[in-house]
């Protein structure tokens, strides 16, 4: 999937803000201040997008697309990072956006999650 189509896909879900991190070269998606989505590259420049993932979902992720790798700079338990380049479904992606996004926005307090309005 195309950078721009993933940024357009994340900056329509409800309450999301997104920022660029000069020093890191990434674009960053958040939900209530918190990041879900990071949008970057690794040590070789390669493009991937960095998603929360519950830990049995990421690792079972891993082991069935080669694409779908640890957390580049994340805790790997808690975070996928996933090559742009993959051949892993739009589908999927969206879903696995859509999952990060939701993984966050459980974790904020009641008042931001209804200020959110989501």
């Amino acid at each position: 999937m195309q950078k721009d189509i993933i940024h357009t896909y994340c900056l329509k879900l409800r309450g999301t803000t997104h920022d660029y991190k000069d020093e890191w070269q990434a674009d960053r998606y958040h939900i209530g201040g918190k990041m879900f989505a990071m949008m970057g590259g690794d040590a070789t420049r390669k493009p991937i997008i960095t998603l929360k993932c519950a830990p049995s979902r990421a690792e079972e992720l891993r082991e069935t697309y080669e694409g779908i790798i640890p957390g580049y700079y994340m805790n790997k338990t808690h975070w996928n990072s996933i090559y742009l380049d993959a051949n892993i479904p739009n589908e999927l992606l969206e879903n696995l956006i859509q999952h990060s996004y939701e993984l966050v926005f459980e974790k904020l307090t009641k008042k931001a999650q209804k200020e959110i309005g989501v």
